[in-house]
């Protein structure tokens, strides 16, 4: 028990760290919150529910691992390396695609709800 424990205080401390020095995760996070707070106000179904938390999953979980990635490649090869270029560039565009994504479920649960609270003021 004790290992999972300290397993869990480094995965928190990886999070905390993620948080206090990436931009990009800080505007993920944003992001994140205004769809929650979205989900609330238009009070989606469980199904989408579902679907929105496991957008904002995959979004913060693959922009963690792009940062980890670019961390590495630092580590590994200082100076400019195009091989070390492209694997940044390669993570880079994995976090792009999940926000993509998200962005188009978010849309499909979302639109409908916005034009009917739109249409209730005609």
């Amino acid at each position: 028990m004790s290992r999972f424990i300290k397993s869990v205080g480094y995965a928190w401390k990886g999070l905390k760290t993620c948080i206090a020095s990436e931009p990009n995760f800080k505007i993920h996070i944003s992001c994140s919150i205004l769809v929650l707070t979205a989900g609330f106000i238009f009070k989606i179904s469980i199904t989408e529910w579902f679907v929105i938390l496991l957008c904002i999953g995959l979004v913060l979980s693959m922009e963690m691992l792009n940062t980890a990635i670019e961390k590495l490649c630092d580590v590994v090869h200082r100076e400019y390396h195009p091989g070390i270029r492209a694997t940044k560039d390669i993570a880079a565009g994995a976090v792009l695609v999940s926000a993509i994504i998200a962005a188009v479920c978010g849309a499909i649960i979302f639109i409908p709800e916005i034009f009917s609270f739109i249409q209730s003021f005609k």
